[in-house]
């Protein structure tokens, strides 16, 4: 099999991963192809995704017939039903977590997005989650919002695995990296096992430009537009590279401890005129996820293009950015509080469409 772009991005330590699940894309044999042609090694989900492959087709109808004669609670019912792809998805990929000796090949399953307000039921829902899956492979998604923060550093202490989302700010970030380190050292301290726990840390990209670019707009600075992402998520390595060195890591490190790695997460262009794989092609750099939408991966495939690697690049430019929009009259911190705010209620949204879904599904089942 002749290798593609993204087979060459992987030799580079970037992994791909697909920002999609459903029950089709595991039972049709598509991920296992993509794993195979277009160097795919995880998967992640969130509530958006799952509403899409919920209230289209039949792919769930036979498994929801029978739930529905156990349990009329549509949020039961979704769990049901998506944990089980979960668990089939983790199976396909355990190849690729085992060939990578645990680093890649995982599935991510998001708690709910009404509690991401909710320290303890957010901890208690990943707990159970991690359970109920039952796979090495699985990451449990919590948002990074203040109220997450604990709930992340508990999981981690307590042996779950986390993919930390809706990541926009640098503080925010910084916040993340420490509740990773001190939960991997309550778990030191507690006897526990460092090397059977991961995490990375999703930091969202291409919605920090949409955001920022109409402020700018607003503010007659269209020369500053569709820089803030790039510039956000090389100055959020740069914390990484420095985060995970020196003596609080390497102790850590050497009880079996791994790295949090960042993942860009967001990575389809929102903007037509901006070219259609900038935010793979400017954040390449080793031990850092790429988790692309269908359309990314067939662009890159076709004409995406690999110098090096630019995550490392800029970062002069990447830190002048941030002044010259304050110079500009854009508020860094409002930008990412609003992206924060805004993407929590996305997600809740979708699963409440999730719910409507289900009950519209029991409604035309019950009428066959």
């Amino acid at each position: 099999m002749a290798k593609s772009r993204l087979h060459d991005l992987a030799a580079r330590g970037q992994s791909i991963w697909f920002d999609t699940l459903s029950r089709d894309l595991v039972r049709t044999g598509e991920l296992k192809r993509m794993m195979e042609e277009d160097a795919v090694t995880g998967v992640t989900s969130n509530p958006t995704i799952f509403q899409k492959a919920l209230s289209s087709g039949d792919a769930y109808d036979e498994d929801l017939k029978k739930l529905l004669e156990q349990t009329d609670d549509p949020t039961e019912i979704f769990f049901s039903l998506a944990l089980q792809d979960i668990r089939e998805a983790c199976d396909v990929l355990k190849p690729a977590y085992d060939a990578s000796s645990g680093v890649d090949g995982y599935v991510s399953m998001e708690v709910e997005p009404g509690i991401a307000y909710d320290t303890e039921r957010t901890f208690e829902q990943a707990r159970w989650i991690s359970t109920e899956v039952e796979r090495p492979n699985l990451y449990v998604k919590i948002p990074a919002t203040q109220a997450g923060l604990p709930a992340i550093e508990d999981s981690i202490a307590h042996g779950t695995s986390i993919n930390i989302t809706l990541i926009f700010s640098l503080a925010r970030y910084e916040a993340v990296v420490e509740a990773y380190l001190r939960g991997l050292e309550r778990l030191v301290a507690g006897g526990g096992d460092p090397s059977k726990v991961a995490s990375v840390a999703s930091f969202f990209v291409s919605r920090v430009d949409t955001e920022a670019d109409k402020r700018l707009q607003a503010v007659g600075h269209p020369e500053l537009q569709g820089k803030l992402a790039i510039a956000n998520a090389k100055l959020a390595y740069q914390h990484y590279l420095r985060s995970f060195a020196g003596p609080r890591w390497e102790f850590l490190e050497g009880k079996g401890a791994t790295k949090q790695r960042c993942l860009w997460a967001s990575t389809s262009t929102k903007n037509p005129d901006y070219r259609d794989v900038m935010y793979v092609e400017e954040l390449i750099g080793p031990e850092t996820v790429n988790t692309m939408p269908l359309e990314t991966i067939q662009a890159f495939q076709e004409h995406g293009e690999i110098r090096g690697d630019t995550v490392v690049e800029g970062v002069g430019e990447a830190e002048q950015l941030l002044q010259q929009l304050a110079d500009a009259g854009v508020d860094y911190d409002d930008v990412v509080e609003t992206l924060e705010a805004e993407g929590v209620q996305k997600f809740a949204d979708s699963f409440g469409e999730i719910v409507e879904s289900i009950r519209a599904k029991r409604g035309t089942l019950a009428a066959a």
